[in-house]
């Protein structure tokens, strides 16, 4: 059995959407010399910056961030490269003597990186791909991703059934070797030894922060930044611009919905995520040090978290 005694130090910090993780990061960075790696499906994406929460210019200026604004919208990165990257990440970050803070509420994205995911070696089949892509636009991507619930239960419980991209390669992986895509998925030992920081609030306290960043969102202008992507020429079938909130601005600027019909549902649907994102990273999973900002004294708690962990380190 691998010894965790002498493993790199990595700190995660997880949690639903609204929490409050960016803020959280960032003075926890500053506390303890850290750097930020972000486990953020869509915080990749370059131009798209309002609808994901990015950190601002003025945030991203106080610690070093990783993984942020690496991508145009039309770029595919799949999981096996952002692991690669997140782990030249953490590696760059240890080799300053810093402390690297793997922060996002993509819970696959964590997942990889803390259980130690190995993504199926099977290289792409473009043909394959291009047959599947051509089947995805026939029937849409809910269709496509109960398709692979047909055939392999277990990844399809797996996959966001909007992320289209990862429903196509279950699929591809399963055609091109007649295996089920979550059979091929190992697992090695983490490379790290975690302290994993679960971030949380009292529901309705959560669903309200939700609703108050969404209308801060669109006052800010995320119709026109959809806009200005649509206008470059990022077509809203792209997988990056499923994202909740991309394709329903998108859809009312399509004139299919209303205005408040698209806000309406986008606060429905990341309601909804944050119910997902519970069930990658659940409450009573005691390998979590969850802590519930809301209550007195959650700063203190935090950091009382990472000085026991870089204590143990010394012992």
């Amino acid at each position: 059995m691998q010894s965790t005694d002498k493993l790199p130090l990595l700190v995660a910090i997880l949690g639903p959407t609204a929490v409050g993780k960016t803020e959280t990061a960032i003075a926890l960075a500053e506390r303890w010399n850290g750097e930020i790696v972000s486990a953020d499906s869509r915080l990749l994406y370059r131009g798209m910056d309002i609808g994901t929460a990015k950190p601002s210019a003025a945030e991203l200026a106080r610690v070093p961030h990783h993984l942020i604004d690496i991508a145009d919208p039309d770029e595919t990165l799949s999981l096996a490269v952002f692991q690669q990257q997140a782990a030249a990440a953490i590696a760059s970050i240890h080799a300053r003597g810093a402390l690297p803070l793997l922060v996002g509420g993509t819970g696959q994205y964590m997942q990889a990186i803390l259980a130690g995911w190995l993504p199926p070696a099977l290289p792409p089949q473009p043909a394959l791909r291009a047959a599947l892509e051509g089947w995805a636009e026939q029937i849409g991507g809910d269709a496509l991703h109960a398709r692979l619930a047909l055939v392999d239960p277990a990844a399809a419980a797996n996959i966001d059934a909007r992320n289209v991209r990862r429903t196509l390669r279950a699929l591809e992986v399963i055609f091109a070797t007649g295996r089920r895509f979550s059979a091929q998925r190992g697992q090695a030992p983490s490379p790290y030894r975690v302290l994993r920081l679960g971030l949380t609030r009292p529901r309705p306290e959560l669903y309200a922060r939700i609703d108050a960043r969404i209308e801060a969102m669109l006052a800010t202008g995320w119709l026109d930044e959809v806009r200005r992507l649509l206008a470059a020429g990022y077509p809203p079938a792209l997988p990056s611009l499923s994202a909740i909130g991309y394709a329903q601005l998108a859809q009312h600027l399509a004139g299919e919905i209303t205005f408040d019909e698209a806000t309406a549902e986008i606060k429905r649907l990341t309601r909804s995520f944050v119910r997902r994102q519970y069930a990658w990273f659940k409450p009573a999973d005691s390998g979590i040090h969850w802590v519930d900002l809301s209550a007195a004294g959650a700063d203190s708690a935090l950091n009382d978290a990472i000085r026991n962990f870089l204590d143990s380190e010394e012992v």
